[in-house]
């Protein structure tokens, strides 16, 4: 078949994996951005530290590197005077989020942070069902812990976490969910 533009339609599948978790990863980092601007906290993504190999310097490029340590999650900062550290991710999965999707330094990470004073928790989205949750550290933990289950129903998640509704400003306030226990 082809298209007004010439180009050939083919029912070839591609499977893009390089930017899994970028709708989730983008509508966090507007909604910081929001609080950032409305000065109601200040929480960033954390960069994944790389060692680099080889530089083309004149190109300004890293062309070999390598993960120098496992990174610890994707963002934290401070709201209210609590020190922030969470970690996203998204699932094509209607029923159940797999728990190998978080890392066990990462895990550990999230409880040293609680062990400390501070906030920790999972924002998770169920892209099939458009559905975003946060869920508490210690909630997560609760499940993993207790069952030998490689993946954590949606019902599970649905009863202990809670719902981020999709909004315009902040597009997740997840910081009104965080309100509730501080």
């Amino acid at each position: 078949m082809n298209y007004p533009n010439k180009k050939e339609h083919t029912n070839k599948t591609y499977i893009e994996y390089g930017n899994r978790g970028m709708t989730l990863e983008s509508d966090i980092n507007s909604s910081n951005s929001y609080y950032l601007d409305n000065n109601i906290a200040v929480i960033y993504k954390k960069p994944t530290p790389i060692k680099a190999v080889k530089v083309d310097y004149s190109k300004n490029k890293i062309t070999e590197g390598y993960y120098e340590i496992p990174s610890t999650t994707d963002y934290n900062g401070i709201y209210k005077g609590k020190y922030i550290d969470f970690e996203a991710k998204e699932t094509k999965s209607k029923t159940s989020f797999p728990i190998s999707n978080i890392h066990k330094h990462q895990i550990k990470h999230l409880v040293r942070v609680i062990e400390h004073g501070g906030i920790s928790f999972i924002i998770i989205r169920f892209t099939m069902v458009n559905k975003t949750f946060l869920i508490f550290t210690k909630d997560f933990i609760s499940y993993f812990e207790n069952n030998i289950k490689k993946s954590i129903p949606l019902s599970y998640i649905e009863e202990k976490g809670y719902l981020i509704k999709d909004g315009y400003n902040p597009v997740l306030d997840y910081l009104k969910i965080v309100d509730k226990f501080i």
